[in-house]
């Protein structure tokens, strides 16, 4: 076959592809559809970077597009998870520990009415940043976000905890 013709034909299934592909997106039934129940929990163990925090948000939109939880829900989830991740990014540690590969640890738990998101590391903890000038607005701001919030030590009494309920019409911005 003539490379002009290859290309026409590859270049055919391509756009076939992406046709089905975007109808099968469309008609597909979520999770909870087809099976009946809640997805499964999903655990991340990731190094304490900024890049990370993007893949914790798609992570925790997939698990709520599952869900079919209500678009404003969604966007309180994201605002609190990526604040409470960034706490970790940019306070929990000192030198090189943020490279760890279990330097921020998520576990994103569905439930039938919502999603718990817990957000752990084991760095310094709660506490001014160095050069910092006290306290900032993150942990208020999540506890506005949230239907429940609870910050408590790490494993061990090292680093923090931060466990977020999310429950659509209980949120503060809701």
């Amino acid at each position: 076959m003539p490379p002009e013709a290859l290309k026409a034909v590859s270049a055919a299934s391509t756009r076939g592809m992406r046709g089905a592909a975007m109808r099968a997106s469309v008609s597909t039934p979520s999770f909870r559809e087809d099976f009946g129940a809640t997805p499964a929990p999903v655990r991340l163990s990731l190094p304490a970077q900024a890049r990370t925090i993007a893949m914790v948000r798609r992570a925790l939109e997939a698990i709520a597009d599952e869900l079919a939880l209500p678009r404003r829900l969604v966007e309180d989830m994201r605002l609190a998870v990526t604040e409470a991740c960034t706490n970790v990014v940019r306070h929990a540690y000192v030198g090189g520990e943020a490279e760890r590969p279990d330097a921020l640890r998520v576990e994103l738990l569905p439930a039938e009415d919502g999603m718990r998101v817990i957000v752990e590391d084991s760095g310094r903890g709660l506490g001014p940043s160095p050069g910092g000038g006290g306290p900032g607005l993150g942990l208020p701001l999540i506890a506005t976000l949230t239907s429940n919030v609870e910050v408590t030590a790490g494993a061990g009494d090292r680093g923090r905890r931060v466990a977020m309920s999310f429950a659509p019409g209980s949120s503060g911005a809701a």
